[in-house]
């Protein structure tokens, strides 16, 4: 199982009913265990931004000027880095999180706010570790990994809608 090195940000300071940086993090542990069949450490970025952060995000990197719930940033090591110089750690990159987009989600949703905060960092962490929803199968295959994931932390399917 490989262990979870997290760095918490919180940049929004309007943010409020977040979960504990232990709830994070035991969240990105179960994402990143699922996938990660090693023992090397990862390590990884959660950043709480504000609307305006998000939007600005959105727009720099996708083109899109909206807020959105979660953006992923995947490291990517250097062209021709010597073998010797490689972190001992896997560092799988940053996750930005607009608090106010989650929560008004999973209120329009219906969902229980921790579960959709969950579904957020599970989301983003499948997404530092290769996984995209762009194409059809690619996020049959993703949704149910998500699934899967949030079901042993004992949270429903997020794309179930009832």
């Amino acid at each position: 199982m490989s262990t979870v090195d997290l760095e918490l940000q919180i940049a929004d300071d309007a943010a409020d009913n977040l979960p504990e940086e232990k709830q994070f993090l035991a969240w990105a542990q179960v994402a990143v265990s699922k996938v990660l069949q090693s023992t090397k450490p990862a390590s990884l970025t959660i950043r709480i931004v504000s609307r305006d952060e998000s939007q600005e995000l959105n727009h720099q990197y996708r083109g899109k000027a909206r807020p959105t719930n979660v953006l992923s940033f995947p490291f990517e090591l250097p062209q021709g880095l010597p073998q010797d110089l490689l972190p001992e750690e896997r560092i799988l990159g940053d996750l930005a999180v607009c608090a106010e987009v989650v929560a008004a989600e999973a209120q329009q949703q219906d969902k229980l706010l921790h579960d959709h905060w969950a579904h957020m960092v599970v989301h983003g962490c499948l997404h530092l570790l290769g996984y995209d929803h762009i194409k059809d199968e690619e996020a049959e295959i993703m949704e149910a990994l998500e699934a899967e994931i949030l079901a042993g932390l004992g949270i429903s399917n997020p794309y179930i809608i009832e």
